[in-house]
């Protein structure tokens, strides 16, 4: 995979240095600081002009820099599970989102907030892909991601092991957030872009949640609604 653009690179290069297999700079890059990141890691450089760049990654965001790393590693279920139960880690399950800048918000988002980790479905939806670890900014660093080939039959053996499921629905039965009492260990469901949380998903969950909106009736994007959640998630965790 590539990473490009300085952000990105800069916190790989920070926290796992050793999935970094060449870094490739604009022959006009000028940035002392990581440059020196990558020769203290023992990274080769490869300095190319900007046609050059260009065929190895194309995009108007590569601030001079790219680097060519192993493919993204997905975490374990299981484990991400396990997490939730004794550490008190919410899981965010992500239902059929497909744009990869909502998949990288979503990312970028929780992991500022810190305490969350991700499950999607390995069909009928975005993988992490280059354009996701992109708008990440390096979040994939510290949110741990896992595929399943199924996202209810995840949501129901997170049940079985006493996570609550709230989810992120209009349904006229949705709590406001702010009047909802979180319980935890919790896990929470966000839908696609467009249709929301299916039928068949929606049936697992235990709370139906929604953000209370003043203003015009529209909708929220999905990475907008999911931080507005985990702000609450994580005042109530407090």
């Amino acid at each position: 995979m590539y990473l490009y653009g300085k952000n990105s690179v800069i916190e790989r290069l920070k926290k796992n240095p050793k999935s970094i297999h060449t870094v490739y700079l604009e022959d006009k890059f000028n940035d002392n600081d990581i440059e020196k990141l990558i020769s203290s890691n023992n990274i080769a450089i490869k300095k190319l002009p900007p046609d050059k760049l260009f065929k190895i990654k194309y995009s108007s965001n590569l601030q001079g820099i790219i680097a060519e790393t192993d493919n993204f590693q997905y975490s374990d279920f299981e484990e991400l599970l396990d997490e939730g139960i004794n550490k008190n880690d919410v899981l965010i399950f992500l239902d059929r989102v497909y744009d990869p800048q909502n998949l990288g918000a979503i990312m970028r988002n929780i992991a500022c907030f810190g305490g969350f980790s991700l499950i999607i479905p390995k069909h009928k939806a975005c993988e992490v892909n280059e354009t996701v670890l992109h708008i990440a900014c390096g979040a994939e660093n510290y949110v741990k991601v896992a595929m399943v080939s199924n996202i209810s039959n995840a949501i129901i053996t997170a049940k079985k092991n006493g996570l609550w499921i709230m989810g992120a629905v209009l349904s006229p039965d949705a709590k406001d957030l702010n009047t909802v009492s979180i319980p935890f260990p919790l896990g929470v469901v966000f839908g696609s872009e467009g249709e929301g949380v299916r039928y068949g998903v929606e049936k697992r969950i235990d709370i139906k949640a929604k953000i209370p909106m003043k203003g015009a009736n529209l909708s929220y994007n999905v990475s907008m609604a999911a931080a507005i959640f985990c702000y609450e998630i994580n005042k109530q965790k407090k």
